[in-house]
């Protein structure tokens, strides 16, 4: 199973067990984050695709760590003219574990799979 999420307007594409990076959030380290701005949702050939998002679904995940990225180095340059500008940029992001995934109308995955009792005869 797989979801197409929104978050810091940028589109993941996130399985359950997978580890992402994001724009920052705001939480701690080990804290539930909540993404409900689902905008597809797939399992094999059975792809439900919101307008825009899905209604009722959500991905839960598990916030691993905040961190920055690599160091960027933009440089302008204009030649014989002596100019140089150069300027740097780390930027800040959450990393993310997937832990589930829930379409509409599911309270949890497990529930699913559980048969209903079968109707008592009179």
């Amino acid at each position: 199973m797989y979801a197409i999420i929104q978050t810091g307007g940028k589109q993941y594409k996130v399985s359950p067990g997978d580890v992402v990076d994001v724009e920052t959030l705001d939480a701690d380290a080990s804290d539930v984050v909540l993404f409900d701005q689902v905008l597809a949702i797939g399992e094999g050939d059975d792809v439900s695709i919101g307008t825009p998002n899905v209604a009722g679904a959500s991905v839960s995940g598990e916030l691993v760590e905040q961190g920055r990225g690599k160091k960027i180095i933009a440089f302008k340059m204009k030649r014989r003219k002596g100019y140089k500008r150069k300027k740097g940029h780390r930027q800040n992001f959450s990393r993310v574990r997937i832990v589930e995934i829930t379409k509409s109308g599911d309270s949890s995955p497990s529930a699913a799979d559980e048969d209903p009792e079968p109707a008592a005869e009179e």
